[in-house]
């Protein structure tokens, strides 16, 4: 670890009130790695996820996380999870919408994906994405009407923009999320509300090991490694940016 990262961790560390963040997918892959990058930051958290189990064990490996159940696919569960969210952390500055669905498994060319499939996808991918911001636009807004600042971080994918056979349910969902993450940024802008979509890249996790179980894990980026190149593009959408985390990657894969 470079003495300049230590140094501006240190920052952040001690700032007052602690950054409030908002994490979906929050145990496994890059969505643990995430939830433990802001932590390390000095961050206050909230991760939802559909495993209890999971959630619990999370919660036990970083006490004074906030774990909140919740599946971003069905729309029932939106508003409880918003809640639960704004009041475990009282407020909001940050939502990463991380959770994901690869559609149908193992990946089939659209002519093979059954509708349901491509519903699914869809609605975890975009919808709730779109449905759990839309939820915390309020708190989100309040954060930065306070100076404190306010991102929701869309993670995509190059499948967002490359027409890969088999993957059509993935990114066509993700393609979505990406052009709606401009429309938003666009539109939100005069609230000083930022929206990005981010690709991090190909992943060691357990999702790329379900799509593509032949791939080489050594040839794989470490979540770790996203992880903390996505937090630096969220430090620096925030007012003073600089204090809010480590330099920003030189090349966080932003296709915003």
């Amino acid at each position: 670890m470079d003495e300049s990262y230590s140094t501006q961790r240190e920052e952040l560390l001690s700032l007052e009130p602690p950054l409030r963040v908002a994490i979906t997918g929050g145990t496994a892959g890059l969505g643990l790695a995430l939830v433990r990058e802001f932590r390390s930051r000095g961050a206050e958290i909230a991760f939802v996820a559909r495993d209890k189990e999971r959630l619990q064990r999370v919660a036990r490996e970083l006490p004074g996380t906030h774990g909140i159940v919740g599946d971003l696919a069905r729309k029932e569960d939106i508003y409880p999870i918003a809640l639960q969210v704004s009041g475990s952390l009282g407020g909001v500055d940050v939502l990463v919408n991380n959770a994901s669905s690869l559609g149908p498994v193992p990946l089939a060319l659209l002519a093979d994906t059954e509708c349901e499939q491509l519903e699914l996808a869809l609605a975890t991918n975009l919808i709730g994405p779109f449905r759990l911001s839309r939820a915390l636009l309020g708190a989100l807004s309040a954060s930065a009407r306070q100076g404190r600042g306010a991102v929701i971080l869309n993670i995509i994918s190059d499948a967002a923009i490359n027409p890969y056979p088999q993957w059509g349910a993935y990114g066509a969902s993700k393609a979505a999320l990406l052009h709606l993450s401009r429309i938003w940024d666009a539109e939100l802008a005069s609230e000083g509300v930022r929206v990005l979509a981010l690709d991090p890249g190909d992943m060691d996790t357990e999702l790329h090991a379900i799509a593509l179980p032949d791939a080489d894990p050594a040839s794989l980026k470490r979540p770790q490694t996203a992880a903390r190149e996505l937090a630096d593009a969220i430090a620096a959408a925030l007012p003073k940016g600089e204090l809010h985390g480590v330099r920003p990657a030189s090349d966080p894969r932003s296709v915003q």
